[in-house]
């Protein structure tokens, strides 16, 4: 088989990966929290003959820690963080995860959670009550929860990810690190906006542009593999009535 036809089929392999990852993010623009999907690709140097051949890798899938933007809402159960931290937040099975989805709500417990039904946890992992019967939380930059005239009812915790950290996906736009967090004890970086929910970190033109070109360069790719193949028949055809 010629190398071009390698070539070529190394090349569809990495834009069919490249373009599944696209359709996702397009399909999330508008998930609160969400981070997107991205792909870096490496060379791969092959000689099976005399010269070089360079193929694509398929490609390593990572998630993008560029922020969102940030939309008001003036709800008091909905958080924003300005900055690179996490809130942490566990599920039923205990799991816990990290968001940047600040969507809340009070429990019939008192339980701070989100909508989805997960605790959102304190500084120190613990889970967060109010009441529900009394008026709307105050939160402050720092996380600081203040509800009627109790003072100081609780924490919000955030947490930093390490950047060597490697992230796999949970429910509800989190993330879970594969290295222990950080928690956030100076909010002159990090810090919460109440009345505001971020949105996912896309931006909706770029990648309906990406999955335009990557579309057409698969396109390109199919055609090679066409050429490659007649060739190698032409080829054929000939040597066979030379002979």
């Amino acid at each position: 088989m010629q190398s071009a036809l390698y070539v070529a089929l190394s090349a569809q392999v990495a834009l069919s990966n490249r373009l599944e990852t696209v359709a996702r993010n397009v399909a999330n623009m508008n998930t609160a929290g969400y981070r997107a999907d991205e792909v870096k690709f490496a060379e791969l140097i092959s000689k099976a003959g005399q010269d070089q051949v360079s193929f694509a890798t398929g490609g390593e899938k990572y998630i993008s820690r560029q922020t969102g933007g940030l939309n008001k809402t003036d709800n008091p159960l909905d958080l924003a963080i300005e900055g690179d931290a996490w809130f942490a937040i566990r599920d039923r099975n205990g799991v816990m995860s990290y968001t940047r989805d600040g969507r809340l709500q009070i429990a019939e417990d008192g339980t701070l959670r989100t909508l989805t039904g997960q605790q959102i946890l304190g500084s120190g992992g613990q889970p967060i009550s109010l009441d529900p019967e009394a008026g709307p939380p105050l939160i402050t930059q720092s996380g600081e929860i203040r509800q009627d005239d109790f003072g100081v009812i609780g924490q919000i915790g955030l947490f930093l990810i390490p950047n060597d950290a490697a992230l796999t996906r949970a429910e509800n736009s989190a993330v879970i690190p594969d290295k222990p967090v950080i928690p956030v004890q100076i909010y002159d970086q990090h810090g919460i906006r109440q009345g505001y929910v971020e949105g996912a970190n896309i931006n909706p033109v770029r990648e309906m542009t990406k999955m335009i070109m990557i579309s057409r360069a698969f396109e390109s790719a199919t055609k090679m593999i066409d050429t490659s193949n007649e060739s190698q028949e032409k080829a054929i055809r000939e040597l066979g009535a030379t002979s």
